[in-house]
């Protein structure tokens, strides 16, 4: 959002991994202060340095007096994944065009809409009939149904 109004966004931001620290666009650096906890478990680490109400640039930063940075207690594991990906442009081409339709067609075979169990084992039993029902139509899609059944007899299914 501060991205959107003009201002400056995290990643503007320098994490130092070996200071536990972040450097804002003016050279300050924002120290750790405090924990916090979302509402669905997460928890964040919070950052800001004490140069903000004096800061000539604050306005292209923060509306408050200062600018808090949070950080998730595992952000490291998307920094890296992002580090692939920038390596590596092509894998989000490659992954839509070999998982998403298979999440398309599930999502069309439940009619474009929610699960119809209530509690995560029932929802798990659910996806996992739906990715067998999938995956059986594509084996007989290759195989074809005569070689199909040939195969799970062998199997003794």
């Amino acid at each position: 959002m501060a991205k959107a109004e003009g201002r400056f966004d995290k990643s503007d931001f320098i994490y130092i991994a070996e200071n536990d620290e972040y450097q804002c666009p003016a050279g300050q650096r924002a120290i750790y202060r405090f924990n916090t906890l979302e509402k669905n478990g997460n928890e964040l680490r919070v950052y800001w340095t004490s140069a903000c109400p004096k800061c000539p640039i604050r306005d292209q930063c923060t509306t408050s007096a200062y600018r808090r940075i949070r950080r998730w207690e595992h952000e490291e594991v998307l920094e890296r994944v992002q580090q692939r990906l920038d390596r590596r442009p092509i894998a989000m081409t490659l992954r839509r065009c070999t998982v998403e339709h298979v999440f398309g067609t599930l999502k069309h075979w439940m009619g474009w809409t929610h699960f119809l169990t209530k509690k995560l084992e029932h929802v798990n039993t659910e996806m996992s009939l739906h990715v067998l029902a999938y995956n059986l139509k594509r084996v007989i899609a290759i195989l074809g149904i005569a070689r199909t059944m040939k195969a799970m007899r062998l199997m003794g299914a």
